[in-house]
């Protein structure tokens, strides 16, 4: 059975609920590792108000028994703390669309009466429960040495200089910052233009990369379109809020090279095939290769902004300016641990796929069996061959 997730609840609603269904029978599950990353998610320097009002936990409360996954569907909830603020009381009318939001294109299509259903369930605040899923898949992929990891790469403008850093090192030298960058100079020189657009009543977008490490070559697929991994992550990682582009591997400073230059030659040391560099991205014809997956996306700033902005009161038909609604300065610290998750996910299912299987004991021998890329498991009959013959 394929992997799927469900998640349901508004932002200030009671409580957020995620439904995951396929996951193998007899996986050690920890809510305490869960209740770790939702915490990841609310950290970053730039983060709004209700980051210091919300402690999320985790409650399991189906498909975990004695510790261990049974293999039925796993409920999870998460309470919104916030909630006691907005339950039983009365809410002015929300009539002024925020432009970048979901507020006006929701309203078209569903014919609210207020704006305040699309930003309840449009709200970043979603992100809670799927990160609690991500941190399932986590678990599960770690049984097979595989580790999703990230780190910002941008905000604002300020790059980081990766190159000196290894990639195995880069995401615990980024975790150590408030930032998530794991170059020291930039992530100072990013904290200041967070600061900056505080003062200035703006916000900052920029780019997270998220790398996973122990992959098996042959995950995905080259022979159907939803099947290729490329598919499958840009499908997962543009569906995170304010995402709004997705990179494999350094794909836009590929398309300045030639052919020649773009590629990853494939050398022999002793019977294995590796190769020297890592333009792909761990990726080819849908396919992993083996190497290491590296995926980066592109954050919009948030578009709610303390500066007003211009809009239309939905209810008197005038131009007027947009109202403040709680949100964060620069979300891009905060989406590494929400990518990681939407990505483990994605290649979870890849596993799941590729192993077959309804409990951790059934796969792990399958696991080890796969075909490596070593000259020993490939086998070439060498000869010609006649592959459509006449009638």
């Amino acid at each position: 059975m394929p992997l799927r997730y469900l998640t349901a609840g508004e932002s200030h609603g009671p409580a957020l609920v995620a439904i995951l269904e396929g996951m193998p029978a007899g996986l050690p599950i920890s809510a305490q590792a869960i209740d770790a990353e939702l915490a990841r998610r609310q950290r970053g320097f730039g983060s709004g108000a209700r980051m210091a009002l919300e402690a999320d936990r985790v409650e399991i409360v189906s498909g975990v028994m004695e510790g261990h996954t049974i293999g039925s569907p796993l409920a999870m909830l998460i309470k919104n703390l916030d909630h006691e603020k907005w339950h039983g009381k009365s809410i002015p009318p929300f009539t002024v669309p925020r432009p970048g939001h979901a507020d006006l294109a929701a309203t078209l299509k569903y014919g609210y009466h207020d704006l305040r259903p699309a930003l309840e369930r449009a709200s970043a605040r979603e992100t809670a429960a799927r990160v609690a899923v991500g941190a399932l898949c986590k678990q599960f992929l770690s049984r097979f040495e595989i580790r999703v990891a990230g780190y910002v790469v941008s905000i604002g403008g300020i790059t980081a200089q990766l190159d000196s850093f290894p990639l195995s090192d880069r995401p615990e030298m980024a975790e150590a910052g408030d930032v998530r960058c794991p170059d020291p100079l930039a992530a100072d020189r990013m904290r200041e233009r967070i600061r900056q657009a505080m003062q200035q009543r703006d916000t900052l977008g920029g780019v997270v990369e998220i790398v996973a490490y122990g992959l098996p070559p042959g995950l995905g697929s080259h022979v159907h379109w939803d099947r290729k991994m490329e598919a499958r992550l840009g499908a997962a990682t543009l569906s995170v809020p304010a995402v709004k582009g997705l990179e494999i591997g350094p794909a836009f400073e590929n398309t300045r090279l030639t052919g020649t230059q773009a590629q990853d030659a494939i050398r022999l040391n002793g019977d294995r095939l590796v190769r020297p560099t890592s333009r792909s991205g761990g990726l080819e014809a849908g396919v992993t290769t083996g190497q290491p997956l590296i995926v980066r996306a592109a954050i919009k700033p948030i578009a709610t902004t303390l500066t007003p902005q211009q809009s239309v009161d939905l209810v008197h038909g005038v131009e007027v300016q947009t109202q403040y609604e709680r949100s964060d300065f620069c979300p891009v610290p905060r989406a590494v641990p929400i990518l990681e998750a939407v990505i483990a996910f994605v290649l979870a299912d890849a596993l799941l796929e590729k192993l077959g299987g309804d409990s951790i004991d059934e796969l792990l021998p399958r696991f080890a069996n796969l075909r490596q890329a070593r000259l020993p498991d490939i086998h070439m009959d060498n000869r010609e061959h006649l592959f459509w013959p006449d009638d």
